[in-house]
Parts: structure tokens; C-alpha cells; sequence
């Protein structure tokens, strides 16, 4: 891309033989201006953006020295090079001072010149490169990072509501955006996926980790912005953010999940199905919208590839929806370790389906059928079954049979979890012990909630709502209340560099630091430090070397 330069000197003579004697073009250059003094280089800077200034020291009307405090005061992006007949040092000091790339004495020599221009170009691209770059790592940390708290969000184990300490800079504009939710599922009860089920936790963790390049990667592609959330084995839910003016085109959103679909097929050899939300859901309703399509793919026996939900049967069948509801309490207490609630719920259904005559017993069958296979992949993700237990379980929903049958499995199920409650918690209580420890060593790393889960040897989904349960906060909250403390205190006691501390507080982007520790404390690190720190010589700068951003923000070198 080429480059502009605005040549200023009121002799006419000198930007003549300058636009004509250096080789612009080679340079990466084009003289976008000429002007004779200070002012006239003033307003063409404001009416178009220049990379490099080539400026006399002594002009009328505004000098060159004056020219560049207005710059530097304006805060414009430019490379400087002074010319000047002067060799005063006093003048190269106050340029030096107000941020001069370099100083050429008159008469000019151009060869000299054309070297300095290309050096300095040179440094200029290498700082773009370099900005750009930074940019995109910090953009893929925030989606990184809104990816986690939507996880937290669809799971409903945490607020945004109210103003959370999380939502900070891009991540503030989830609470305003919109999405289209798709949720893409493994049926587990179809011959082709019987696989699936021998597969060791190491393939599976592979196979999961593709599905989830492969999605993100197509998306991308498309120029769709987006998240990609794995919930469990086996099932995600795509979130494509869509702008506010935007109407709801099923056929467009049906085409894309025909291409996850198809890109799924093709690099990862596996058949999935989608179910796709009814209309847009803002971020407070992903949590409802989340549950109603799961639900929906969950409760139909045989559906499309492509399904909407909530659809117009799932909304009508009242008596549905009053099991499904039972059913989901009993999961929620079996994990949470709770025998005498799994007990209450079972009689529930029970007595549900005693109270249903015939037609509506053949209704409720392949429901309940379905919950099973819900039940057996949450029951999974907790790793409650031996393999072999698994094993017999699996065989026996594979045969068709009875709602006795059915009624046989969910108690065989949950027995097995009352069996193992207790062991179960004194373990789970010892993984988050050893999670809670293995957070307080690592928060200087880029800590996920998928490496710490495989630290303690629980799957992602079941060690969040352990850690949940726990510690009354998410993950990414505990994580970053803990890094945000350890920062308050270095920021007071030490005097480490901001971005320094930002380094062993787990955050590579100072900028990104700076934004969360202003949302978390309500002040910039700086402004805190000053305020904390003991002694008042101490809260001063501590002798960083600081020169100001583009945006007025300090920058550490």
C-alpha cells in the first residue's frame, strides 16, 4: 500500500527538487502535498491523513518547530524528518523533544536523504505490522474470552443482567447484540454413532476439538462473526451475531447450517443435526432459547436434518412438557449428589405415566426413550459408569422394549449415582481442591477451563458446574477476580511496570489488562497506584519510560 508524504518549506525550489529527485515510487511513496509554511501544512494534515512529513525548521507565518508541537499536540500519526540550515544544537534538541524520526542539515545531500526516508519508512511499516498483528491476537483473546462467559451465560451460571465485572470493552457489547442460535447434535441412538460410544476419552477429545476448528474455520470463511460452544460430548451451540437492523431469513440461516453441516461430513466424517432457534435471541434470552431447541431435538424421535424449535407441536403438548420438566429436575439432582431428590422425582414420573391412558402411554414411550439417552450422556460427562456398566446399559437401550423397561434403566441409572454419591463428592470436593490450587500456581498462563477440567480429570461440562457449585462464581470469574486481586496488590508494593504485571497476572495485552482492572476497580492501574502504593515519591511514575498512544493512553516501552 503506498504512502503519503507532505513536503513544507517556503522555498519553492527546494519541494520542486525534492518532488523530483528522491524515488518516491520505490520508496512506497506519494507526495500527497506541498505547502510554504507551518498553517498551510496545519490544514491540509486536518483534511488528509499524511505518513511522512518532510519540514524546513525556519519558515514564516508558523515555523517547523511549531508545526510539529501542533502535530504532537493533535496527536496525528506522522513520521518527521527536520531539514534545516541551521546546526545550532538547540534546534536539533527541541525536535528530538517533540519526537523527530531524524534531522538533515541543508544543502540537502539526496542520497543521504533517500536512505533516512527508507529507514524510517522501513520502521514505520514494521510498527504497523506489528500493531496489526497485536490486534488480531487481542481480537481472538476477546472472542476467546466472550466464548467462555457465553458458555457461563447459555448455562445459566451466571448474570448479565446486572453490571458484571466481566463485561468489559468488547465484551460490554454482548448485552447489546443479537444472535442466531444453532445447536448442532450427535444422535446417539442411530447405528452410524455406535462408534462414538467405544471410542477412548483421548479420541473423543480429538474428534471434539475438530468439530470445533472445522466450524469455526467455515464460519470465518463466510465473514460470519461468530462463537462456537461446545456444551458437551458430542453437541455445540453456533452463535452468529447479526446486526440490529437485521430481519430474520430462516432460508439464510437454514443454508448455513446446511454448510456446518456439510463441512462437518466432509473433514470430520460424522453426521450431525441442527436444530435452529425460531427467531434472534439477545444474550439474556440465549440461556431459555438454548434449553427450548435442545429440548425440542431431545423430545422428537424421528426429525429433519434441519429442524426449527420451539415448533408448533413441542408448544401444544402441555402434558410433554410437564414430564420433560420432571425429568430435567431429576438430572439437576442427580448432579448435584442429591439421592432424596432423584427418589421425589422418579415417584413424579411414575406417577405420571400411571395416570396416562393408552394412547397417551404410546406418545410418551419414545420420550421417554429420549430422556434416557439425555440422562445416559449427562451421566457420562460426570463419569459415573464403569466402562462396563455403560457397556450393559448401552445394549439394553439399543433393544426395543417397555416403559417398565424404560422406568428399569432410569432407576438402574440413578442408582448407580446414589451408590456413588457419596464417594462421588468426597472426590469431587478433592478436584476442586486441586483445581482451586492448580489455579493459584497458574494465573501468570493463559489459563482455559478445558486445561484445568483435564488437570483434575473431569469433562469440561461437568467440572463447570462443579466449580459452580463450589465456589459460587464461574470459572472465568474466579480466574479473573483472583488476577485482578494479585494486580491490586503488585500495583501497591511493587514497583513493576503495568504491563509487567500484567504479564504475570495471566494478561499478554496491556490494553486488554487495562480495561478489565478499570471494570473490576473502577480506576486505570496508574491512577490505582498512585492511590495505593506507599509512600508518595513511590506512587509517582517509578521511572517507567511512558511516551503516549495514539488514543492519549501510556504506553510501557
Amino acid at each position: 500500500m503506498t504512502g503519503k508524504v507532505l513536503l513544507v518549506d517556503d522555498e519553492a525550489h527546494i519541494t520542486r527538487n525534492l518532488e523530483k529527485v528522491i524515488p518516491w515510487e520505490m520508496l512506497g511513496l506519494t507526495v500527497g502535498g506541498t505547502a510554504k509554511n507551518g498553517v498551510e501544512a496545519l490544514e491540509l494534515m486536518e483534511q488528509q491523513a499524511f505518513d511522512l512529513l518532510l519540514c524546513d525548521i525556519r519558515m514564516p507565518v508558523m515555523d517547523g518547530l511549531e508545526l510539529v508541537r501542533h502535530i504532537r499536540d493533535k496527536a496525528m500519526p506522522c513520521d518527521i524528518i527536520m531539514l534545516s540550515g541551521y546546526q545550532d544544537f538547540a534546534y536539533t534538541r527541541t525536535a528530538i523533544q517533540f519526537g523527530v524520526n531524524d534531522y538533515i542539515l541543508k544543502p540537502i545531500p539526496y542520497d543521504e536523504l533517500t536512505g533516512v526516508i527508507a529507514r524510517v519508512m522501513s520502521s514505520q511499516r514494521s510498527k504497523q505490522k506489528q500493531l496489526q498483528e497485536e490486534k488480531q491476537k487481542l481480537g481472538r483473546m476477546i472472542d476467546l474470552a466472550s466464548e467462555k462467559i457465553l458458555y457461563d451465560i447459555i448455562m445459566d451460571y451466571t448474570d448479565v443482567t446486572a453490571d458484571h465485572f466481566l463485561l468489559t470493552g468488547d465484551e460490554q457489547q454482548l448485552k447489546q447484540q443479537q444472535f442466531v442460535l444453532i445447536v448442532l447434535d450427535l444422535d446417539v441412538s442411530s447405528e452410524k454413532t455406535k462408534d462414538w460410544r467405544d471410542w477412548s476419552d483421548k479420541e473423543r477429545k480429538l474428534w471434539n476439538f475438530a468439530v470445533c476448528n472445522v466450524l469455526r474455520e467455515r464460519l470465518q470463511q463466510n465473514g460470519l462473526h461468530h462463537a462456537v460452544i461446545q456444551i458437551r460430548d458430542g453437541e455445540w451451540c453456533v452463535l452468529i451475531e447479526m446486526e440490529k437492523t437485521a430481519a430474520y431469513d430462516l432460508a439464510k440461516i437454514k443454508e448455513w447450517a446446511e454448510m456446518l453441516l456439510a463441512a462437518i461430513k466432509s473433514h470430520v466424517k460424522l453426521s450431525l443435526f441442527a436444530g435452529i432457534y425460531r427467531e434472534f435471541a439477545a444474550v439474556a434470552e440465549l440461556s431459555q432459547a438454548y434449553k427450548l431447541v435442545q429440548q425440542g431435538m431431545q423430545l422428537t424421535p424421528v426429525h429433519d436434518l434441519i429442524a426449527v424449535y420451539p415448533s408448533e407441536q413441542q408448544k401444544s403438548s402441555q402434558a410433554d412438557q410437564a414430564f420433560w420438566d420432571t425429568a430435567e429436575k431429576m438430572i439437576g439432582a442427580v448432579k448435584r449428589g442429591d439421592s432424596i431428590g432423584v427418589d421425589n422425582e422418579l415417584q413424579r414420573i411414575t406417577l405420571l405415566l400411571q395416570r396416562m391412558n393408552e394412547p397417551s402411554l404410546n406418545r410418551v414411550k419414545p420420550l421417554l426413550h429420549f430422556f434416557v439417552l439425555h440422562l445416559m450422556r449427562e451421566m457420562k460427562e460426570m463419569g459415573v459408569f464403569s466402562r462396563e456398566q455403560e457397556d450393559m446399559l448401552w445394549r439394553r437401550l439399543d433393544r426395543r422394549f417397555g416403559i417398565k423397561d424404560l422406568l428399569s434403566v432410569i432407576r438402574q441409572v440413578t442408582n448407580a449415582v446414589s451408590e456413588k454419591s457419596m464417594d462421588k463428592k468426597k472426590q469431587s470436593e478433592r478436584s476442586m481442591t486441586e483445581a482451586k490450587a492448580f489455579l493459584d500456581r497458574n494465573l501468570y498462563r493463559d489459563l482455559s477451563v478445558e486445561d484445568t477440567a483435564t488437570h483434575v480429570g473431569l469433562s469440561t461440562s461437568y467440572f463447570s458446574l462443579l466449580f459452580k457449585q463450589t465456589f459460587g462464581e464461574t470459572f472465568i470469574e474466579y480466574v479473573t477476580r483472583q488476577r485482578m486481586e494479585r494486580a491490586k496488590a503488585m500495583l501497591a508494593k511493587t514497583a513493576k511496570s503495568v504491563a509487567q504485571i500484567a504479564k504475570e497476572v495471566g494478561y499478554a495485552e496491556r490494553r486488554y489488562f487495562t480495561k478489565v482492572f478499570m471494570k473490576y476497580t473502577g480506576e486505570n492501574p496508574t491512577d490505582y497506584r498512585s492511590g495505593h502504593q506507599e509512600g508518595s515519591q513511590a506512587a509517582e511514575d517509578l521511572n517507567e519510560p511512558m511516551q503516549l498512544g495514539r488514543d492519549g493512553e501510556g504506553i510501557d516501552k
